[in-house]
């Protein structure tokens, strides 16, 4: 603050003194009447006559929401065919299978019918994740009478993070596409559980999840993607192609020949800062509501404060002080040129 009044100071004596002893021939105010005045960079101004603008920039954009995520995407490569987790793989190459340790057969046998329910975890970016960010927090589905007698049915309870909860957090690739890979991008995306020995005319149901526990405000259940009759397709979104539990099904009755099905239950992180109104979690960039526009930073890149040698500010933050320091200077130098120019002018031209 000293520092800084010390130059100002040092300006104005100086410039006054250009002023005075150029009185009536200097001319601090030229035949055009432009007012003129140094250029002062360090203070953060230029001549007030020049020509070239400041190119000082500043990022007004802010981060992108969407780029934004309270936990990193988790990333496994789906098991080799030398692999132990590698089960098995359809010969016309329609399907491949990797190891669950949540795959259990009926006792007794009943038929093929088989089933897959899963979930997936998501973070703001959509990119798959384990839920290390929302421990202690619950996810459960419940299950009809048909799988029962599964040990992980009636209802199926997943609790997060999936890492502490299963050596296995991971089993199954449910989205994406590769050229190497009849179903999935090759890394594991999704945590699910298998029932096999079911009637081949048998229906097969599943409640809406429910999220409870420490974190389960921040999980949104984005939808439910149901798929029966045939193999898994996977060239699908999790997020896009989500459907409302009713939209979904709920559940599919067996048919000849066609004895399996699968959903995957997708969920997501859900903050504050990507909820609207209406609680959907569409970005609210452009959208004009008032409540949830996000605050851009006007501020400009040069601090308007220095700092001392021990990291304090050395001007309160209750000042006031004008964001531009030195502008406070030109306007004095320009004032008191005007009053001496028009003194000298009367001097010269006499009484």
């Amino acid at each position: 603050m000293i520092k800084s009044i010390a130059e100002n100071s040092t300006v104005i004596i100086v410039g006054l003194f250009i002023i005075v002893s150029g009185c009536g021939t200097a001319g601090a105010i030229t035949e055009t009447g432009t007012i003129t005045s140094p250029s002062n960079t360090e203070h953060g101004y230029q001549s007030v006559n020049s020509t070239e603008a400041s190119n000082t920039s500043t990022d007004h954009t802010g981060p992108n929401v969407s780029d934004e995520v309270s936990e990193e995407e988790y990333k496994q490569s789906v098991p080799e065919k030398d692999d132990p987790y590698f089960e098995a793989a359809a010969s016309d190459g329609s399907w491949v299978s990797y190891e669950n340790p949540r795959d259990e057969y009926r006792s007794p046998y009943l038929g093929s019918g088989s089933a897959k329910m899963c979930i997936t975890l998501r973070n703001e970016a959509g990119e798959t994740i384990v839920g290390e960010t929302v421990p202690n927090t619950t996810v459960t589905i419940p299950t009809g009478d048909t799988l029962e007698w599964h040990s992980a049915a009636d209802p199926i309870t997943v609790t997060l993070p999936l890492t502490q909860y299963s050596d296995r957090p991971l089993d199954a690739d449910q989205f994406g596409t590769s050229t190497t890979l009849p179903q999935g991008d090759g890394y594991l995306d999704s945590h699910c559980f298998e029932f096999h020995g079911l009637s081949e005319d048998s229906t097969v149901e599943y409640g809406e999840a429910q999220v409870t526990g420490e974190y389960a405000d921040e999980i949104n259940v984005v939808g439910y993607i149901q798929q029966e009759h045939e193999a898994w397709d996977s060239d699908i979104d999790p997020i896009a192609d989500a459907e409302s539990y009713e939209k979904a099904g709920g559940g599919w009755t067996y048919q000849p020949e066609a004895s399996h099905g699968q959903v995957v239950i997708v969920l997501q992180l859900d903050t504050p800062e990507t909820e609207t109104l209406n609680g959907s979690t569409e970005a609210t960039t452009g959208m004009g509501n008032e409540t949830n526009e996000s605050v851009t930073d006007t501020r400009s890149e040069k601090s308007t404060s220095e700092t001392n040698n021990n990291g304090s500010s050395e001007l309160d933050d209750d000042t006031g002080v004008d964001e531009m320091p030195g502008f406070g200077v030109l306007v004095t130098l320009l004032g008191l040129s005007i009053i001496i120019a028009v003194w000298c002018t009367r001097d010269s031209s006499g009484p």
